[in-house]
């Protein structure tokens, strides 16, 4: 089960992001901010990002940089387990480490790595938005694709990078 300190929220103001961890060679940062900031503008101030390496870390510090012009940009770090760093290397911990510190509101699941805990980060991220912003890679599997299709399913609407 997920935990979490955010206050009330509206979930018509909440966007997720989702997207694959490798990131392809055409990926441009500049473009990441630019669409983060159009969700922004459509009145989004409220972003849970599922913590992965990837696409989820470039989305926080993307955010993050916004947050610079833009104060009211709340970022909510969803946390699939207690030991999600555990395989990353020394510098990666450490990145992850400030991220969290900068998340202005935690959700996690507190138990370590389990089966199915990534997808109950999946779920937590469509149940609680009302826009899902994705990076999705060819192919119809993994945590990116099972996100996207529950937001489907649950008539989330969908924004795709570089769309």
């Amino acid at each position: 089960m997920i935990i979490h300190n955010l206050p009330p929220f509206s979930k018509t103001k909440t966007c997720a992001v989702t997207g694959h961890r490798e990131i392809g060679e055409n990926f441009n940062f500049e473009q990441l901010k630019n669409e983060l900031l159009a969700i922004y503008k459509r009145d989004y101030d409220l972003f849970l990002i599922g913590m992965a390496k990837g696409f989820d870390t470039l989305c926080f510090k993307a955010l993050r940089e916004l947050k610079k012009d833009y104060p009211d940009i709340k970022l909510c770090a969803v946390i699939p387990c207690a030991n999600q760093d555990k395989y990353l290397s020394l510098s990666e911990r450490e990145e992850y480490a400030e991220m969290i510190e900068n998340a202005d509101f935690i959700a996690r699941e507190e138990r370590p790595y389990f089966k199915g805990c990534m997808l109950i980060r999946n779920d937590f991220l469509v149940q609680n938005c009302s826009l899902l912003y994705a990076y999705l890679l060819d192919g119809k599997k993994g945590g990116t694709y099972y996100t996207v299709k529950k937001a489907t399913s649950s008539a989330v609407p969908i924004v795709y990078y570089g769309e």
